[in-house]
């Protein structure tokens, strides 16, 4: 099996790749080459690294993305994209990389023939659903983003689902929660704080929060968020049917519950670490949101998460921080 990972540099992408290094297969089918591809060079993983490729390239930009499936890998995991803050204040770099940058793979793949139809797993987000809401968002609710982040995803979805449908390729979209806790430096999505306040802490730094600890999110850690990627590239289309974008499940609570979560695990000093400063454009974003999710297709087709933030936490200590805390 031949497998391409998109946005293979960012966290997800790492981490997948570090997961499918270990396990040398997915699912039943060993892997037999890895290409990985960001619009700067991924680092090449230690082991297998002889059946590894890595490549620097703008997936949006002409050929790039024709090159990129030209030895039609079986499956391909599309994680390249802008983040929502990132999207929100450079409107044509949002809308360059996160639409047409998967419109143009989508084409490369249907332009290729000879029967060629990879099984293509998308990173969507919560994004694309827009106030307002009801208590909790279920499989049926309609896509009215609020963001031109989220925009672009909810568009995404319908080409994946349109491609889908034609036959062109055999895809499976996932909405994913706030991922946290994101070892490594605050980036520039909306969502940042979700894992900052925890992370910083953690590590015995100051750590700035945003927005109100009332805010109700829902969060899954980087290693479910691998572990529902991993799944859904084995789901078949008869499991799938139609509808092929789902919203993954995760673990809803308020920021004052994530700091109530913090504070068991590693006491008082790491909570003091955490400074208010709120953010209008955080906050308005952010508050655009949907906050709690039934994801009852979801889970009926297997995919699962932590069913408590102190098991994200623990998890984050886990595989970032080598079971150790600087506090």
């Amino acid at each position: 099996m031949h497998v391409l990972i998109t946005g293979a540099a960012g966290m997800i992408g790492r981490k997948l790749t570090e997961r499918l290094v270990i396990d040398r297969a997915l699912g039943a089918q060993p892997i037999e080459k890895m290409t990985l591809l960001d619009i700067v060079a991924p680092e090449r993983p230690p082991g297998f690294s002889d059946h590894i490729k890595t490549r620097a390239a703008d997936l949006a930009a002409p050929g790039v993305a024709a090159k990129a499936i030209s030895e039609r890998p079986d499956v391909i995991f599309h994680l390249a994209g802008v983040v929502s803050a990132e999207a929100e204040t450079d409107f044509d770099k949002g809308y360059r990389v996160n639409l047409d940058g998967t419109r143009t793979l989508l084409d490369a793949i249907r332009l290729a023939g000879d029967g060629y139809k990879p099984k293509v797993v998308y990173t969507s987000s919560c994004a694309v659903f827009g106030a307002p809401f009801p208590d909790a968002i279920g499989d049926d609710f309609h896509l009215t983003p609020l963001t031109s982040y989220g925009t672009a995803k909810a568009m995404c979805e319908l080409l994946l689902a349109d491609y889908n449908r034609r036959g062109f390729l055999d895809g499976v979209g996932l909405r994913l929660p706030a991922i946290c806790v994101r070892p490594g430096k605050p980036n520039k999505a909306a969502s940042s704080f979700f894992s900052s306040i925890i992370r910083e802490p953690l590590a015995g730094r100051e750590a700035v929060l945003p927005v109100d600890e009332s805010l109700l999110h829902t969060h899954a850690s980087p290693r479910s968020a691998v572990g529902f990627l991993i799944h859904a590239a084995g789901l078949t289309r008869a499991q799938l049917g139609d509808r092929i974008n789902l919203t993954m499940p995760g673990v809803c609570c308020t920021i004052g519950e994530q700091i109530a979560a913090l504070r068991r695990i590693a006491g008082d000093k790491a909570v003091s670490l955490i400074r208010r400063a709120p953010d209008e454009l955080v906050e308005r974003i952010v508050g655009g949101w949907p906050n709690r999710f039934e994801a009852r297709r979801a889970r009926e087709l297997g995919f699962t998460v932590e069913t408590t933030f102190d098991d994200i936490i623990r998890a984050h200590i886990e595989d970032d921080l080598d079971g150790k805390i600087g506090v």
